[in-house]
């Protein structure tokens, strides 16, 4: 998407630096010497423009994520700032902590905040099967998550849980999930529209494999979304993941998924997204993460 942005802004500015052969002796640069000929100028001037470009690009998906993160989470942030993220309490979080371009390891395990927004999530059948590691929602900055749920190793998160009612009516039980930007509300709408799908779909949803957990990611040192209380796995039985599986001959996973998209439609409806959405797969894996959903209109909003 960066790339097409990118190329889309070079073609709008390319009109305005180009002029004629003949004109290339005497244009000016704007300064008291006259320019270089023509060729060596065009070139000096698109690396110019490529430049502006980027910073262009760069700028817009700054604006994009940080607007679809305000709109996600109104409770707790405020605006955007020139350095970054303003909660309500007035601090402010970097964006961008200017190191970069990073490799995939670095991205789960060194993120910022414009980190979270590497590959888009996309809705219903958008984004299947996913692309070589494409994971929309696995890259997650930490101090953005503990300060907006809380720290689980202090009791912070457990003091925020309410009960839900899983599918009251087919005696799926409860389950415990965070208040916090009425995340537990969100489920029991989904809980609520899941019921409505029919008796064919049950199988699926219960018993369910759990929701807050204070622990890490498995084979990780990063805290799992389990441990802030938004995160709900679906029947074990039912389940696709990664680590379960054995990489092909190319080295890469083969995709797998027995959750219907039904299923996943009504979650994704109500801020959820899901794993089965990633290249690292986990099926029965739902997350509340609205920003990443809200972010394709705020893109669609903004689009330069």
């Amino acid at each position: 998407m960066v790339r097409v942005l990118r190329a889309a802004i070079l073609a709008s500015l390319l009109p305005v630096f180009c002029v004629p052969a003949a004109k290339a002796e005497t244009v000016r640069d704007g300064l008291d010497q006259p320019s270089f000929k023509w060729t060596h100028w065009n070139e000096v001037k698109l690396i110019d423009i490529k430049r502006r470009a980027q910073l262009s690009a760069s700028n817009w998906t700054r604006t994009v994520a940080l607007d679809a993160l305000i709109a996600a989470y109104p409770d707790h942030l405020s605006r955007r700032g020139p350095n970054g993220l303003i909660w309500r309490d007035g601090t402010t979080m970097p964006f961008d902590d200017g190191r970069g371009a990073k490799d995939f390891a670095t991205l789960l395990n060194a993120p910022d905040l414009e980190d979270q927004f590497y590959t888009p999530y996309r809705k219903g059948k958008g984004g299947m099967p996913p692309g070589y590691n494409e994971d929309p929602g696995r890259v997650r900055y930490e101090p953005f998550f503990r300060k907006m749920y809380g720290d689980c190793s202090k009791g912070e998160v457990s003091r925020k849980l309410a009960a839900v009612a899983w599918l009251p009516k087919s005696g799926g039980g409860t389950v415990r999930f965070t208040t916090v930007n009425g995340a537990a509300a969100q489920l029991r709408k989904v809980s609520d529209e899941l019921e409505s799908l029919g008796r064919s779909y049950l199988k699926y949803l219960r018993p369910t494999a759990g929701t807050y957990n204070c622990r890490m990611i498995a084979g990780t040192k990063r805290y799992s979304p389990h441990a802030y209380g938004i995160a709900i796995d679906l029947n074990v039985k039912y389940a696709d993941y990664w680590r379960w599986a054995k990489p092909g001959a190319d080295g890469r996973y083969p995709f797998r998924n027995r959750i219907p998209l039904e299923v996943v439609a009504v979650f994704e409806k109500h801020g959820f997204i899901w794993g089965g959405k990633w290249y690292h797969y986990d099926t029965m894996h739902f997350e509340y993460r609205p920003e990443l959903l809200i972010a394709p209109a705020k893109k669609a909003e903004s689009h330069p």
